[in-house]
């Protein structure tokens, strides 16, 4: 019997996912259960048309995080900090700091885990900062640190 998994089911599959499975684990198991439901045309066009959908949803996304990456290009984010002798920063910034001044800046709302600054940035000057948009879909964009008067 075919069914369509209404939910994750550990050994057959994942919510959405269409299996063959015997007629008694269906009736007996799975149908009770709530763990899937029979894969009639409705059903069937209704997955399609799920399917379908997240992947239009996807499409619209990465085309969104490719125009961002674009735009990235040329922008250049301005930071103010106190800084010691050498221009070496007192503390450093962060990803927040960054995440902070890019929305401030430029109206780019980008989430703090997706910005790479490994350790931060602890020194005055320019720097070039990789953030992961997508799936495969990096930008950069460069920081700009001075010296608060």
């Amino acid at each position: 019997m075919k069914v369509i998994l209404t939910q994750d089911v550990k050994g057959q599959g994942k919510k959405g996912d269409l299996i063959n499975v015997s007629d008694g684990y269906a009736r007996n198991f799975l149908f009770p259960k709530g763990f899937a439901k029979e894969a009639s045309k409705q059903a069937m066009n209704e997955l399609e048309g799920k399917r379908g959908a997240e992947q239009y949803h996807r499409n619209v996304e990465e085309e969104k995080a490719r125009n961002i990456a674009e735009r990235m290009k040329e922008i250049t984010v301005k930071l103010e900090a106190k800084a010691g002798a050498g221009g070496k920063l007192f503390g450093s910034i962060t990803s927040k700091d960054v995440a902070e001044a890019l929305k401030a800046q430029f109206k780019i709302d980008i989430d703090k885990r997706k910005i790479e600054l490994k350790d931060g940035i602890k020194t005055c000057g320019t720097t070039e900062v990789p953030v992961r948009l997508y799936a495969g879909i990096t930008g950069t964009f460069k920081v700009s640190v001075t010296e608060q008067k």
